[in-house]
């Protein structure tokens, strides 16, 4: 429940931030073109708080925190005084017009960088993107991919990051093929295990960054039999290889509260040496008993403070695709990361806002591109996202820290951005359209043919809603 509601919290701050940032470049430039803003609203429906400024414009916020809007004076809307009609807003050239709408998106773009500029200040902890398990006979195995290799181009940009790399992989969706450019950074990589629920939180790194000596390699890997699901996996492992991970040892890092783990007295810091009498050597060996065994009783030898300790356990369960598991509630300690690949990308301000120019332009180009693979099939329309998704990420980023944050504001912004320059007549890009129209033309649409434009808008967005929201029901349930 705490997590529901954290999430909620998490999503109404985050939309509420990003609203007041579109309206805000609509209300600054109307304001800048002479036109009197009656209100600015976060929220719709019933007002929780009002103040009104010198120039007499009232701003609010309301109770239903999913959107917000800045009303203007306009003679079409109602009747206006003679001494205010140079104010009202569609007495101002298209130009303007133009401007004032346009505004909108365009400030969702500017807070994108901003924002990025502020996390690679402040600094980013990333993870080289070095290869670890290759699954046997996947596109990734047959192309030619192995253990060890760190990727430092996809396609024709360059990475370095996790990030980066599936970003740009989704980027190929579509396509019969993808480049990557490998170095072998000589890393003994064993393979990854599977856990029980448990986390991955390394606790230790080095900062230092090596350059890599070995000779670049490229590998193609053909698309042909690629099946993606963004809904339940990331680019890498639908194209069978893994991130490198370190080894987990047999020390508990953490006990989840109420679990069966905790029920049963471990602690962190203890050490698994045996399970029911069986010497189990490693963390996937473990994970493998425990999940074989819901709901069943279990003896835990561990060894705390230089003493061997027995404990006894019940096991939860957990509903899976294939089938109940049993679930203990601890996650392991980890070895440490190999010298050099995590790192902390730190910049000073102008390096800091080039490189949020270079990543909000990315994401801008590879919206558009997924907007129109959407269009073409190559894009699941299940691959939707509506509120709820929006706000179970929100909160998890928000858990993360504020850097984590910050990224997950950009990339909504971005994609607020985008959206809204859609041609729907609902939107500012519908807006934006018309006005277009009318600068070719020297007149404005005619209202008829912009009411049929706005239903129709209607109707496309409308049912856009409602397949987002159907995904994210199908996803929690």
């Amino acid at each position: 429940m705490l997590a529901v509601l954290w999430n909620i919290f998490s999503f109404i701050v985050a939309l509420g931030i990003l609203v007041a940032v579109h309206e805000w470049g609509h209300f600054y430039v109307a304001r800048r073109c002479g036109v009197k803003v009656l209100r600015f609203s976060i929220g719709f429906g019933k007002v929780l708080w009002r103040r009104t400024d010198k120039h007499g414009t009232e701003f609010a916020i309301a109770a239903i925190p999913l959107g917000g809007y800045v009303k203007m004076l306009d003679e079409r809307v109602e009747n206006v005084p003679s001494e205010l009609q140079e104010q009202s807003f569609n007495r101002k050239s298209v130009k303007q017009r133009f401007a004032i709408v346009a505004a909108g998106p365009i400030v969702n773009f500017l807070f994108a960088i901003i924002v990025l500029a502020i996390m690679y200040m402040i600094g980013v902890t990333t993870v080289k993107p070095v290869i670890g398990e290759v699954v046997e006979n996947s596109i990734a195995q047959r192309a030619g991919l192995s253990s060890g290799m760190q990727i430092t181009h996809v396609g024709q940009r360059s990475v370095s990051d996790w990030e980066a790399v599936n970003l740009e992989l989704v980027s190929a969706i579509g396509q019969a093929q993808v480049t990557l450019q490998v170095v072998d950074t000589g890393l003994q990589v064993a393979p990854t295990f599977s856990g029980s629920g448990s986390s991955s939180v390394v606790r230790f790194y080095d900062h230092a960054t090596p350059e890599l000596s070995a000779t670049p390699k490229k590998i193609t890997l053909v698309l042909n039999e690629w099946e993606f699901s963004p809904d339940t996996q990331s680019a890498m492992d639908s194209l069978g290889f893994a991130t490198y991970r370190p080894q987990p040892t047999m020390d508990i890092a953490y006990v989840a509260p109420e679990s069966a783990a905790f029920n049963a007295g471990l602690l962190k810091g203890d050490k698994i040496l045996q399970i029911d009498g069986t010497l189990l050597p490693d963390w996937g060996q473990t994970v493998a008993y425990i999940k074989a065994r819901p709901s069943e009783d279990i003896e835990i030898t561990i060894g705390r403070d230089g003493q061997v300790q027995r404990l006894f356990a019940t096991l939860g369960v957990q509903e899976s695709d294939t089938g109940r598991m049993g679930v203990l509630g601890v996650s392991p300690a980890f070895e440490q990361w190999p010298t050099g690949l995590v790192y902390e990308q730190r910049h000073n301000p102008l390096s800091a806002v080039a490189l949020g120019i270079d990543k909000t332009w990315r994401l801008m180009t590879l919206s558009v591109d997924m907007i129109g693979k959407l269009f073409t099939g190559d894009v699941s329309v299940k691959s939707l996202s509506g509120p709820v998704s929006i706000a179970q990420g929100a909160g998890m980023s928000a858990s993360f820290g504020l850097v984590y944050f910050l990224s997950f504001l950009d990339l909504i912004s971005v994609n607020l951005g985008i959206i809204n320059l859609f041609p729907l007549p609902m939107l500012d890009g519908g807006h934006l359209m018309y006005y277009l129209v009318e600068w070719v033309t020297g007149k404005p649409v005619s209202e008829e043919v912009q009411e049929i434009g706005f239903r129709i808008g209607a109707v496309i967005l409308f049912s856009l809603m409602s397949i987002a929201i159907f995904n994210d029901i199908m996803r929690i349930t």
